[in-house]
């Protein structure tokens, strides 16, 4: 299912209420709704039709004025007129309340991409991270305070990987490519024109390379990273030919020779029981 199409966990304790959206005026927030990918062409057609054919049957979620839940679906009901609900969850105390949320929210999905997770994993450490620089000292360093929802384990790159179900290593990748990756680049990671460790080595390049090897297409972009992965290898120091003692040399060309030697008698007499089998059955032996 994909974003913006489900109803949130229903773990908050203050009552909802049912309102029709109409009446309503929506805000959207940019930054909220940029956690939401956008629809494929095809989850597009296949959401419109679901919408036209039933009507909106699940209903958005707001926060006070704020859609936080819901945002495909908003659009295009409006675009076509089709009735909805909404439901408020005014239990958040601020805007990054409703971050973390949107963001748990979105990690429980099977439909998010492996970049989409880290991304989104990338930004719940983010916000765990300032938060926890913010408080008080005596408070930070009180052990017996008690964590609130979004504290670590959320300090280390493994808790990061953790969260979003993949590796360290591709946690890595994805941070490079949000620090060194053009929007085209990162734009075209998110639509599966190239994957994550690619993605990543073309991440080296200087801009303008990047934008060429984007607008190449797939086959250019994957070029562009097998340059850079080659680039690489070659810069690395080659491994110094291993000294050995002459001593041990010896002493293992030895014992090959003397397991080679056990072989050959072992053949040989195998040789020979064969040739009596042959001829203790009267055929002889040419």
């Amino acid at each position: 299912m994909p974003f913006g199409t489900s109803m949130p966990p229903p773990h908050h304790d203050t009552p909802q209420h049912d309102m029709q959206g109409p009446e309503l005026n929506i805000t959207i927030n940019d930054e909220l709704r940029s956690f939401v990918d956008p629809l494929s062409p095809i989850e597009q057609a296949a959401l419109e039709r679901s919408l036209l054919a039933e009507g909106c049957r699940d209903a958005l979620v707001l926060w006070r004025d704020t859609l936080i839940d819901g945002h495909n679906r908003y659009e295009l009901c409006q675009k076509h007129g089709i009735p909805f609900r909404t439901v408020h969850n005014n239990t958040f105390e601020s805007i990054e309340d409703v971050m973390l949320w949107m963001i748990d929210n979105h990690l429980a999905r099977r439909s998010v991409s492996d970049f989409q997770r880290g991304v989104l994993a990338l930004k719940k450490k983010e916000i765990v991270s300032a938060r926890v620089a913010e408080r008080p000292a005596d408070e930070a360093g009180d052990a017996d305070a008690a964590p609130d929802a979004g504290s670590p384990p959320w300090n280390t790159r493994e808790d990061v990987a953790r969260a979003a179900r993949v590796s360290s290593n591709t946690i890595s990748q994805i941070e490079r490519i949000q620090k060194a990756a053009t929007p085209e680049l990162r734009e075209a990671v998110r639509t599966g024109t190239i994957s994550i460790n690619a993605a990543a080595n073309v991440a080296q390049l200087p801009e303008s390379a990047q934008l060429a090897a984007v607008a190449g297409g797939r086959k250019e972009l994957q070029q562009a990273a097998r340059q850079v992965r080659e680039q690489k290898s070659a810069a690395r120091p080659r491994k110094e030919k291993e000294v050995v003692d002459p001593a041990d040399e010896l002493a293992t060309l030895r014992s090959e020779r003397a397991a080679m030697k056990d072989r050959l008698a072992t053949l040989l007499t195998e040789n020979e029981r064969l040739k009596q089998r042959l001829v203790n059955a009267g055929l002889g032996a040419d």
